[in-house]
């Protein structure tokens, strides 16, 4: 059995699922289909996950609703229309999306995820009865038959390790499965929703309890490049990738895939395919546990913006026992994540997202640093990007970083600071945000040979 996630852009419209069902067609294996909400029809469109979050904001604002349940409806009725479905449908369908305004406001934590879920929920009830209409045992299973039991932590749930027990008994079952992504339910019967672009998590959690033979994961490009190409012309496609390397690529800017949905796929050590909806017999990006093709020492470059540095020096600060535990409680305190913490003798920084800061937080960071940990300075530097080089075999190869470095001062781009974890899987390398594409352009021209 194969587990198929389809992403928002292959469900977008009656044409586009039309090539889904030639896909799954094509393919008897294909029995568990993951779906996302309907994605985008031209640049210029709305997905319907963004008109459910512009729905939900009215709502909470007791502002008016009626034309946010007009468009949205109005989309999946063209749906529907196209493919000659029943109107029961969209009188289901109708209901479902004008009783999200009749839940309650107040002490509702999981209203935000009841809106959104209904996305994917709607389109798979559309899905399933289309798979029926053309000669295929299809059935809907929502996510709770499924046996999707999540953690109860709103907009970012996670499976309970209970629930595989019961996504296993999937696997017995003949007909083709078409199962909403991106939500779950709680043990308190409670929708909540995994992270946002959950629906890969959904399909790897699936792939994984069913013991899938793949998890194929369609979406609208031919695989995974070696850089993106809106950097870079005609990159390299990436044929295979591990785990390990594809975790890296996705943190750092490669958004093809939902970084988290790489943890269940690799546990359960199914290999992951990112395929073309829109040009299905492209063998796409093949991510396993290891490469066989293992001779490059990088295989991909990828870059993000949005991170800020907190640097501190202190006189004597790799003395002092318990400073690094005390730093890292202020920013407990203040509830924010960090990513990164190189360090020198009397020197540290630590590099997090920009949407961990607000003004407030950052003043009270810099007055506790300053009053708690007696700091000789602190400041925050904000509008810096993350530059990643990544491949497992950089480890058996000499002087990939002095490549990575040398080229970057050719391109006279200076480095804020450089960091990479003991696996050696990758090289990070913090740099300001206005030289992002320049610094991708020429480390791609150094290990690529492109311009």
């Amino acid at each position: 059995m194969k587990v198929v996630k389809f992403g928002g852009s292959s469900l977008s419209d009656a044409s586009q699922l039309k090539k889904v069902l030639d896909i799954v067609k094509s393919d008897d294996t294909r029995q568990i289909i993951v779906v996302s909400a309907p994605g985008k029809r031209n640049k210029d469109d709305i997905k319907v996950t963004d008109a459910l979050i512009k729905y939900y904001r009215n709502y909470i604002n007791h502002q008016e609703t009626t034309e946010n349940q007009k468009w949205i409806i109005e989309r999946y009725k063209n749906i529907i229309d196209d493919l000659k479905l029943p109107q029961t449908l969209l009188e289901e369908i109708k209901l479902n999306i004008a009783n999200l305004s009749s839940l309650p406001i107040e002490q509702n934590d999981y209203l935000y995820d009841s809106f959104l879920s209904e996305g994917e929920n709607s389109n798979a009830k559309i899905i399933a009865e289309f798979f029926k209409r053309n000669g295929l045992d299809a059935s809907y299973v929502h996510p709770k038959e499924a046996g999707l039991i999540v953690s109860s932590e709103p907009s970012n749930a996670r499976i309970l390790p209970s629930s595989y027990d019961k996504i296993e008994n999937l696997a017995t079952r003949d007909e083709i499965l078409v199962i909403p992504g991106f939500f779950g339910v709680t043990k308190d019967d409670q929708i909540c929703t995994f992270s946002r672009g959950g629906s890969d998590i959904t399909g790897a959690i699936l792939a994984a309890g069913i013991k899938a033979e793949s998890y194929e994961n369609f979406t609208d490009v031919d695989g995974i490049f070696a850089a993106h190409p809106g950097i870079i012309k005609n990159p390299e496609s990436i044929s295979e990738l591990t785990y390990r390397e594809m975790r890296e690529l996705a943190y750092a800017g490669f958004s093809v895939l939902h970084d988290e949905a790489l943890i269940p796929a690799y546990r359960g050590k199914i290999p992951l395919v990112i395929k073309n909806t829109n040009n299905p017999s492209h063998p796409g990006t093949r991510i396993v546990l290891e490469r066989e093709n293992n001779q490059s020492p990088v295989v991909g470059i990828s870059g993000d913006k949005g991170f800020v540095s907190i640097n501190i020096s202190k006189y004597l600060m790799n003395r002092e026992i318990g400073f690094g535990k005390k730093l890292l409680q202020i920013l407990e305190d203040l509830n924010i994540s960090w990513e990164h913490m190189p360090t020198g003798i009397d020197d540290l920084s630590i590099v997090l997202r920009e949407r961990e800061l607000t003004p407030i937080k950052e003043q009270e960071i810099i007055t506790r640093l300053t009053r708690e940990l007696e700091v000789d300075t602190v400041s925050i530097e904000h509008h810096l990007s993350i530059i990643m080089i990544v491949g497992e075999n950089m480890k058996n190869h000499i002087g990939v970083t002095a490549k990575a470095t040398q080229s970057l001062s050719n391109h006279n781009i200076n480095l804020s600071m450089i960091s990479q974890g003991s696996s050696e899987v990758s090289v990070l390398f913090v740099i300001k945000t206005q030289e992002e594409k320049k610094a991708i352009k020429a480390l791609y021209q150094t290990f690529f040979n492109k311009h």
